[in-house]
């Protein structure tokens, strides 16, 4: 599957030098990733509610470039299941079409205990077409 999330950078995305501060691409590709959940109609109030929720286990990241103060970005992402617990990210940030930042996420579906549990129906019906 594959999802595509605009970000404008914002002079408080920005560091001393005037480019975006390295921790603010997680920031973007997160956003990106509540977007997709959201899209899918998922509500994850409901589901911590339930008992479930989504624990990034691994983020595994390259800074390709940089981008500076009213950019506009896209998050390019793809993402699949693994298994019944893992949901797998592939996220590249766009400017002006080529790739600045990629990263490899892998969040877990876990009770709030920690126990790790399947991921929703309406998430593996949607994974599975």
């Amino acid at each position: 599957m594959s999802h595509a999330f605009p970000v404008t950078v914002y002079y408080e995305d920005t560091d001393m030098a005037g480019v975006v501060y390295c921790a603010n691409y997680l920031r973007y590709i997160e956003r990106a990733r509540s977007t997709i959940v959201e899209e899918l109609g998922v509500d994850q109030r409901a589901m911590r509610d339930a008992d479930v929720v989504f624990v990034v286990t691994r983020v595994e990241a390259d800074y390709l470039g940089s981008a500076r103060l009213g950019d506009r970005l896209v998050v390019q992402s793809t993402h699949y299941a693994q298994g019944a617990v893992r949901w797998v990210f592939d996220q590249d940030v766009m400017l002006d079409g080529k790739v600045i930042f990629r990263a490899k996420v892998t969040a877990a579906c876990m009770s709030t205990a920690g126990k790790p549990t399947r991921l929703p129906a309406e998430i593996r019906a949607f994974l599975a077409k």
